[in-house]
């Protein structure tokens, strides 16, 4: 097996199966600390080659659009998107006392994403420690940063449709306790 495939058969195993570096270390005849360069390399290579294409960053036309999706697919006119969080559950990591441990009782992660009409994510932050709120995280990612900062390019608040009621564009979220945004 020649050195790019063995490079490619060890992410794609990674990715697919979740085995550690040490299984797949083994597995491969590679050493732990080369199969988790491998692994970190593929994984920012992928990323910047496909970011831009998959969740380039919201701009007024993919709020526009967000805008009549939701009115068309759910009657909610002016949402430009949904967020949530998810805890992604995983094994305790060694010294962290309690930062990755959760309200719901165990260790996990922060996935928290914002989506369109269409649950198709538009924006995304991983990595969070499991003890964290959706609204303390929120307030630290680029998306609350550029909200707080009034950076989004947001369209102008409008009129609903048939109504002279004009309203700004608002996102979905359960429960958040978080800063009002800058007027644009």
């Amino acid at each position: 097996m020649s050195a790019d495939n063995s490079k490619k058969s060890n992410n794609i195993m990674y990715l697919a199966t979740g085995n550690s570096f040490w299984s797949l270390a083994f597995s491969f005849r590679l050493g732990f600390r080369t199969v988790r360069c491998i692994v970190q390399e593929t994984c920012v290579l992928i990323w910047t080659l496909r970011q831009p294409q998959f969740l380039p960053k919201p701009d007024a036309e993919l709020w526009a659009k967000t805008t009549d999706g939701y009115f068309s697919k759910w009657d909610f006119p002016n949402c430009i998107g949904s967020i949530d969080g998810k805890n992604i559950p995983l094994t305790k990591p060694p010294n962290c006392g309690s930062l990755f441990y959760n309200y719901k009782g165990f260790f996990s992660i922060l996935l928290l994403a914002e989506a369109d009409a269409y649950w198709r994510l538009l924006v995304v932050d991983i990595g969070s420690y499991g003890s964290c709120s959706d609204d303390g995280i929120f307030s630290a990612i680029c998306l609350g940063k550029h909200l707080s900062e009034g950076s989004l390019d947001i369209p102008a608040a409008k009129k609903i449709y048939g109504t002279e009621l004009v309203t700004p564009h608002v996102f979905v979220a359960d429960v958040m306790d978080y800063a009002p945004v800058a007027e644009a």
